[in-house]
């Protein structure tokens, strides 16, 4: 009973990522570049980032402790694949921060909802039902041989090389500003940055697909769907901002939003 109600639940956020998908095209998030007094009250940026990202780090690691397949060597590498990003995004992304740069507490409280949603969403896949008479996962019928498949291969490649293009986009954006005062905005260039306005955007899009298919997993699915709903739009609020601050930036190139000669 519990089976089937968890695949309602991936129906319904898989719906509610459609509706944020299209709300966020008319509605920007206002943090980041894009932040806006209209979000209300605001915290240090430093420790929203961190309370937001260590929030699924700490659930995952109990959805693990409390699992008894927690020793089966697949299911572990799954969840260090996954903690990868998010000892990165906890622990040492919100300390790299320049500035004084706030978050609303809104969005804040946004993200560490959706965290909480999320890990219970992996977690539970990959330690339940996964396991399950009813649905029984190829990584669980082919134990180690799993890692020698084409799906964990060609995703883990993904996975690291949107882990890269994330951190690499990341330190191209903490350095545009030189003195930790200042608050005015500048033109990334580098690295992805010559096709696309929102790089590490498209390193997190690839990061998440690459979750998915290495895990071959519904859950992974459905993450990827949230990641494409939230990125995608704010990636396109990012380079009309661009666009409207740094026009020459755009004369004579084809820069897409966030998908490299694509979108």
């Amino acid at each position: 009973m519990l089976d089937s109600a968890f695949y309602i639940y991936l129906w319904v956020m898989t719906g509610i990522a459609v509706i944020t998908f299209i709300t966020l095209y008319f509605v920007e998030a206002g943090y980041g570049m894009l932040i806006s007094k209209k979000w209300g009250k605001t915290i240090n940026n430093k420790w929203a980032w961190f309370v937001m990202e260590f929030t699924i780090f700490i659930l995952m690691c109990v959805m693990w402790l409390t699992s008894e397949h927690r020793w089966e060597i697949v299911p572990m590498l799954f969840l260090l694949i996954f903690q990868i990003h998010y000892i990165q995004r906890a622990l040492i992304y919100p300390f790299l921060i320049k500035g004084k740069s706030k978050m609303p507490i809104g969005i804040m409280f946004m993200g560490v909802s959706f965290n909480i949603l999320n890990a219970w969403m992996q977690g539970y896949w990959i330690f339940n039902i996964a396991y399950s008479p009813e649905y029984p996962a190829l990584f669980v019928r082919h134990g180690t041989a799993w890692f020698y498949s084409a799906p964990f291969i060609i995703g883990t490649i993904l996975f690291i090389i949107g882990f890269i293009i994330n951190l690499q986009s990341d330190y191209t954006i903490r350095h545009l500003r030189k003195d930790p005062n200042d608050t005015k905005h500048y033109f990334p260039k580098g690295g992805l940055f010559k096709y696309v306005t929102s790089a590490n955007y498209f390193g997190e899009l690839l990061e998440w697909l690459g979750f998915a298919i290495l895990t071959w997993s519904i859950s992974g699915l459905v993450f990827f769907i949230w990641t494409f709903a939230n990125l995608v739009p704010r990636a396109n609020s990012i380079y009309k901002r661009y666009r409207q601050e740094f026009p020459e930036e755009f004369e004579g190139k084809k820069l897409k939003r966030v998908i490299p000669f694509v979108y």
